[in-house]
């Protein structure tokens, strides 16, 4: 498959120190559903060792709530909690998103996940 290389201008150099701010760690997806009340978002409750929380994430078209149940996920676990459509929402997952070849209306989202079995709760750095 030939690479695809996103047009996109990079974004403003960062400090090490705003980046060491984020909490970010490996998460396993105990459940998914689709949300009762958005037409894009996926309710998942993940496992971070120490607590569950719930992520709603914008996937609905791109993955099926039964794949990705038992997932390794990478978290941002400190976000400010936030209301999805009515939802609750305790996190942020991270994913690559890739354009569609021939500028497709839909690009292609791919969950972050770890290449090998690791710990829930792990950092990632």
């Amino acid at each position: 498959m030939d690479e695809l290389r996103p047009n996109l201008p990079p974004k403003p150099p960062l400090k090490f120190d705003d980046f060491a701010k984020l909490d970010l760690r490996v998460a396993r997806v105990l459940e998914c559903r689709e949300h009762p009340n958005a037409d894009k978002l996926l309710v998942l409750k993940v496992d971070l060792g120490v607590e569950h929380r719930q992520i709603c994430v914008g996937l609905k078209h791109h993955y099926n709530p039964h794949d990705l149940l038992g997932k390794l996920v990478v978290v941002v676990t400190n976000m400010e909690p936030r209301s999805m459509r009515g939802e609750p929402s305790q996190g942020l997952l991270l994913t690559a998103k890739e354009p569609q070849p021939g500028g497709g209306v839909m690009e292609r989202i791919v969950i972050i996940s770890p290449s090998a079995e690791v710990a829930v709760g792990s950092t990632v750095s």
